[in-house]
């Protein structure tokens, strides 16, 4: 079986990968990162992805589309809904890149993070496989998580702090927005 193994950053792509290899499947990753801001930022993770898929020995396609503009666009007064934009936006690249490339189905490291939301990844992933005709693989890689983050440490991989949006940057610091802090 082929899989596209869409991957946010190198730390986030070990043990998604491990498993995968694992369980006999042969995989491919696919960098796709338009949320990630600031550009300086958006440089360390690939990096980092690259610096990954040299050590595990897997080919990766890079998407290097970067335009904040065009994410703000897509996310302007519809902040509260970002996560699900960003979600959309970066399994629609894997899916409609595993169509392309034949793959048996696709699936993203944004499973193996705890901070991401499961439910709603697999949902906009189911529809894209009905959309595309390529089965999406759900895993809960988060199991994981631990493994992951020691041998990131090994392979001395960047690791980042926020998810990548700006507003995730933010809110690592002050949290989440309310009506006080707006005022």
């Amino acid at each position: 079986m082929r899989v596209l193994l869409h991957v946010c950053c190198g730390p986030c792509a070990i043990y998604p990968a491990d498993a995968l290899r694992a369980e006999g499947i042969e995989l491919m990753l696919h960098f796709f990162n338009p949320n990630v801001q600031p550009y300086q930022e958006f440089e360390k993770r690939l990096e980092a992805a690259r610096k990954f898929s040299e050590q595990a020995g897997l080919k990766m396609i890079e998407d290097l589309h970067y335009d904040p503009e065009e994410w703000f666009r897509k996310v302007a007064f519809r902040e509260s809904f970002r996560c699900r934009i960003c979600y959309r936006t970066r399994l629609e690249a894997a899916a409609y890149v595993a169509k392309k490339g034949k793959f048996d189905a696709f699936t993203t490291t944004m499973l193996y993070s705890k901070q991401q939301d499961h439910e709603l990844v697999r949902d906009l992933g189911e529809a894209l496989a009905v959309e595309t005709g390529v089965s999406f693989m759900y895993r809960d890689f988060r199991k994981g998580w631990k493994e992951g983050i020691e041998k990131s440490l090994e392979m001395d991989l960047y690791r980042q702090q926020y998810c990548g949006c700006i507003y995730s940057e933010r809110d690592r610091f002050l949290g989440p927005p309310s009506r006080e802090r707006s005022r």
